[in-house]
């Protein structure tokens, strides 16, 4: 499987955001739309920290400018 779970760091700790995800696609400045494998979809505002792809994770930094993390949530359509 070739998927990845991406993390969000939050006070010092890398907290889980998304699991299984197959898709990250840039959206506005600083912004990504991350799809799992199950169809789950998730805005997330910052930019990548780090990338281990071997070990099938990508961590994220929040944005200065977000007052929260994303959390739009929609399932794909199909």
């Amino acid at each position: 499987m070739c998927e990845v779970n991406v993390y969000i760091t939050h006070d010092g700790r890398e907290e889980l955001f998304l699991s299984a995800v197959d898709t990250v696609m840039p959206e506005d400045d600083n912004s990504w739309r991350l799809t799992s494998i199950f169809g789950e979809q998730k805005l997330l505002h910052g930019k990548i920290r780090s990338m281990h792809l071997v070990d099938h994770r990508i961590v994220f930094e929040r944005s200065e400018s977000a007052q929260t993390p994303a959390t739009t949530n929609t399932e794909a359509q199909g």
